[in-house]
């Protein structure tokens, strides 16, 4: 019995026994989505599952409702506790919050824009990071693909992540931003039972209009949404710690983006060093085989650019790193400091200074 389930991370497979029962499957579900409480919705449009009413032990194929090959919505049971406890306006470190794909995003350890939990903070990464690379792009060759990942830096503009992607699904860094908010907005807009406020962390309509301003970053929610609009496994790195993160997850082709902290980037495969971008290739084909998956060593050749990266120091450790205020002037370290300063001055443009 194969099924998909639409959870924290976007979408994952289970695979279970003919005979596998109730209780099977929530435990599945709650180790694949790293959500202990939880209830369920099937179905388009989205219908609640019953689940306090079936006994655990009732075998799956008994339902009344046929899981074999069923898309499965996880509802996290404690979200809105979390979001209404005493310290929701602090916006939590994302990993405490283990609902859909939220704006503190990408999955646990979530990262995005939101790593920065206020997304009506303006905040400016060392331009130092971006000349450095820049001005000696490191390359990993891909003998599969014939020719070497290199990273495509994104301009430090909010809009990293729509460039991004945009650049490897419609051959434009440019062109297609507005056209991917819109796509947001409209996803948003079409499935009001799963994009809440609760998720969004804003009214949804409010939410919509704030993803269309070119100042607004993009993360997880926008990963996870423009992943299955194109049909497409967006695999995203995280310069930091390594960790992938794949949205819609089992797609036949994949794009690769790179996390720094408060900036994204792209993987390309480019024939030779030097050679010009419009000759880049950023979409990869995957062949499966049981549990093998082959792309011509794309994800495996991005993660040693993402070594080399790391080696260089090109991330952000939002947690730990300096940081100044715009307006007047005063510094201190990390997120945390930026959002009291905030609170307590009303100033809202920083900059991580350059080393």
């Amino acid at each position: 019995m194969r099924l998909r389930v639409r959870g924290p991370e976007g979408m994952t497979q289970v695979n279970l026994d003919d005979d596998a029962t109730w209780t099977d499957l929530k435990h599945e579900i709650s180790q694949r989505t790293d959500t202990p409480d939880f209830d369920l919705k099937y179905g388009y449009p989205p219908k609640p599952f019953n689940t306090e009413s079936i006994d655990g032990a009732t075998k799956l194929s008994d339902l009344p409702i046929k899981l074999d090959g069923e898309q499965l919505i996880v509802m996290p049971r404690n979200l809105q506790a979390q979001l209404s406890s005493p310290m929701s306006n602090s916006h939590p470190p994302p990993q405490s919050v283990k609902g859909l794909p939220s704006q503190n995003q990408v999955s646990p350890p979530q990262h995005q824009s939101g790593d920065f939990p206020d997304q009506q903070l303006s905040l400016q990464r060392s331009k130092k990071k971006a000349v450095d690379i820049e001005s000696e792009p490191p390359e990993i060759p891909v003998p599969s693909l014939d020719g070497v990942m290199v990273l495509r830096v994104m301009p430090d503009d909010n809009s990293c992540m729509f460039r991004a992607l945009s650049s490897a699904v419609l051959g434009s860094a440019l062109d297609g931003m507005t056209e991917l908010r819109s796509v947001v907005a409209q996803t948003i807009q079409a499935e009001p039972d799963l994009y809440t406020k609760g998720l969004l962390e804003k009214e949804p309509a409010d939410y919509c209009k704030w993803i269309q301003r070119e100042e607004s970053w993009g993360g997880g929610i926008e990963l996870s949404i423009l992943s299955q609009h194109f049909d497409i496994e967006i695999c995203s790195l995280n310069v930091q710690d390594l960790r992938v993160d794949k949205f819609n997850e089992g797609r036949p082709t994949r794009c690769i983006v790179v996390y720094s902290g408060i900036h994204y980037d792209v993987c390309a495969v480019t024939p030779y060093a030097g050679a010009d971008p419009d000759f880049d290739r950023k979409v990869f084909d995957i062949v499966r085989t049981g549990d093998e998956e082959m792309d011509g060593g794309a994800l495996e050749a991005a993660r040693e650019l993402c070594k080399v990266l790391q080696g260089l120091h090109y991330f952000t450790d939002t947690h730990g790193f300096d940081i100044s205020c715009g307006q007047c002037g005063q510094s201190g370290k990390g997120q945390q400091w930026a959002v009291e300063h905030a609170k307590t001055t009303g100033h809202s443009s920083f900059t991580e200074p350059d080393a």
